[in-house]
């Protein structure tokens, strides 16, 4: 796939705030059609990266292009945005808010109050269109922000903490309506610190800390490399004696058990003698990885 083809392509940027280098070489590139995880503690140059992902700083060094072109206003538009600080008009009637906002990202007046109309609908709150900003919790404001980011129909979604203030219910809301997007071709940036949520629907990360790329590539594959040489296994049988399993510990679900093998043994010799045995029988099998939590707590204390 072509740089022009790509959401995003970033090449060595760079970025210092007096002595302080901020962000330090990253290369990385965001697929059209994905969910991208940009993952980092506080301070370690996500604001940073997003903002001159939105040309609203431009990098000391390196190269940004971004739906095919050079970062720029230009294609503003393409792209919605939803910050970590939110900022709606508390004072005005929600509809007039997103129709009003709709048509600063280029959208017709009509347009943008049917989109305003349709979203808040799907979002549930079609009886408060006539309520004021203030006047909604802010789960509901949460909501509202979300649709004005989406309200043009971007290519192009960078969102920030999604998900903070909504309960589970509002949260798979979100969650859906963000996966029908991706499937319409629409690339994704979601910065949080939720990392069930990042293994849940991102389909690759970027983790960053103190500025500098840390890990990169599919969240499946960044699990598979931090595994531990041991099995997760639900079935039927006496584990520990199976050739090449060094230790039997209890698993985190009800039926699960934890095989801890022997340096010399593998994930396939040790189904290979579950196979052999007669009277084993197993309904999961496979390599013990773990979560993206422990991932990132590793990664940022230097493990």
């Amino acid at each position: 796939m072509s740089s022009a083809e790509a959401a995003i392509v970033a090449r060595d940027i760079s970025k210092s705030y007096g002595r302080t280098r901020a962000v330090d070489g990253l290369d990385f590139r965001v697929e059209r059609g994905e969910v991208f995880a940009l993952l980092g503690p506080n301070g370690s140059g996500k604001t940073t990266t997003i903002r001159m992902i939105l040309d609203i700083l431009r990098p000391d060094s390196g190269s940004i292009a971004v739906l095919g072109q050079a970062a720029g206003a230009s294609i503003a538009r393409r792209i919605g945005y939803l910050p970590e600080e939110r900022g709606l008009y508390r004072n005005a009637p929600v509809l007039e808010v997103m129709a009003y906002l709709g048509q600063l990202k280029g959208m017709d007046a009509r347009a943008a109050r049917s989109r305003s109309l349709a979203l808040l609908e799907r979002l549930d709150l079609d009886a408060h269109a006539g309520s004021k900003v203030r006047e909604l919790s802010k789960g509901m404001q949460q909501k509202v922000q979300f649709a004005v980011t989406v309200l043009h129909e971007p290519e192009l979604i960078i969102v920030d903490e999604p998900f903070s203030g909504l309960d589970p219910v509002n949260t798979q809301v979100l969650e859906t309506l963000l996966r029908e997007m991706r499937a319409r071709g629409v690339a994704i940036v979601m910065s949080t610190h939720q990392m069930h949520q990042v293994e849940a629907m991102a389909d690759r990360l970027l983790m960053i800390s103190e500025g500098r790329q840390k890990l990169y590539g599919p969240v499946a594959d960044i699990r598979r490399q931090f595994a531990s040489h041991a099995l997760l296994v639900e079935g039927g049988g006496d584990w520990s004696r199976l050739a090449g399993v060094r230790a039997v510990e209890a698993g985190d679900r009800p039926g699960e058990a934890l095989l801890q093998l022997e340096p010399e043994s593998s994930p396939d010799s040790v189904l290979a003698a579950i196979a052999a045995a007669g009277d084993m029988h197993i309904r999961r099998f496979e390599l013990a990885t773990p979560g993206l939590s422990e991932i990132f707590i590793r990664v940022v204390e230097g493990e």
